[in-house]
């Protein structure tokens, strides 16, 4: 299995506390990340478009994606990158405060790669992250 030396990683997270502790999180990683941090459903588009300020932007390794967003919600942002042929490959991380059945059964049944609740300790919310970059950078062998 072939290895990045460098992980891209697309957060689409509009608290700015959680995106924080995402950004703590993976600064003590063992593996190296370079995190994207976009607030809505629309700029996360954009980005994986390479549109509007996005033109540059790398394809991204790895999407946590939260549901509970401004406009456009998680389900209906998985949903759109899902349904492009070039975007549905990249695996999709919903990471979200939200643990009702239904929000994890409809991110199961539109294509989510796994559903993590976030803890609310941030001990644990950092384990979890960790937990995450692990499986997929250290496990999971990510699509070319």
């Amino acid at each position: 299995m072939a290895s990045k030396d460098i992980h891209d990683i697309l957060l689409v997270e509009d608290d700015p506390g959680d995106a924080g502790l995402v950004r703590i999180a993976l600064r003590r990683s063992r593996h190296v990340c370079r995190l994207h941090h976009v607030k809505d459903g629309g700029e996360a588009m954009d980005f994986l478009r390479r549109a509007a300020a996005h033109g540059q932007a790398p394809r991204p390794d790895l999407i946590l994606l939260d549901l509970n967003l401004p406009g456009r919600n998680g389900h209906e942002i998985l949903e759109e990158i899902r349904g492009d042929t070039t975007l549905s490959s990249i695996p999709v991380v919903i990471l979200s405060t939200s643990g009702a059945d239904r929000d994890v059964k409809k991110a199961y049944a539109l294509g989510a790669s796994s559903y993590v609740s976030k803890p609310m300790d941030v001990e644990a919310f950092t384990a979890a992250i960790h937990s995450i970059e692990d499986f997929w950078f250290g496990t999971a062998q990510l699509p070319p």
